[in-house]
């Protein structure tokens, strides 16, 4: 006879892998910071400065899913480390601007072999590494900014009925 499912068993639950393989990764990641003297979303945040190289901090919160509250004190800590400079928008003095400076560009080449040394920890085929990377962006794609809104009306509406 068949055991029937258990949606609250963990094993059984989608977002356990999902939160598990992300501290793991971030773990890993850790004595490969810590060279550089950051931390994991530090090196996100720079990751985005390196690619745009000026941003409001709202953007730099789109790119990385994170709210002001979390921002303020990282790009805080980015700026006392002089990776990072923030100025108010002369169009709008309630934007901020956070712009790299030489110091977080000259951090890229420091940070150049870090996604390879970290590879080399996570023993993963190619192909199922392009797999995987195209499922989370396509849940990022529908959790996202409004996914978890239109999840949430969906949910209030079944206990209407």
């Amino acid at each position: 006879m068949a055991v029937p499912f258990d949606p609250l068993k963990l094993e059984n639950q989608i977002c356990f892998p999902l939160y598990a393989c992300a501290k793991e990764i971030v773990k890993a990641y850790k004595p490969y910071l810590d060279e550089l003297d950051l931390t994991y979303t530090q090196y996100i945040t720079m990751m985005v400065m390196w690619e745009h190289k000026e941003l409001r901090v709202k953007e730099v919160g789109k790119y990385l899913y994170l709210d002001s509250s979390t921002l303020t004190p990282l790009l805080k800590r980015l700026e006392e480390k002089g990776y990072v400079a923030r100025r108010r928008s002369t169009e709008d003095e309630r934007d901020l601007i956070v712009s790299i400076t030489d110091a977080g560009t000259a951090l890229r080449e420091k940070a150049l072999s870090v996604p390879q040394r970290l590879a080399a920890c996570v023993d993963l085929e190619p192909e199922k590494a392009q797999t995987l990377y195209g499922i989370l962006y396509e849940l990022l794609g529908k959790l996202g900014e409004n996914g978890a809104a239109v999840c949430q009306a969906e949910i209030s509406s079944l206990f209407r009925k």
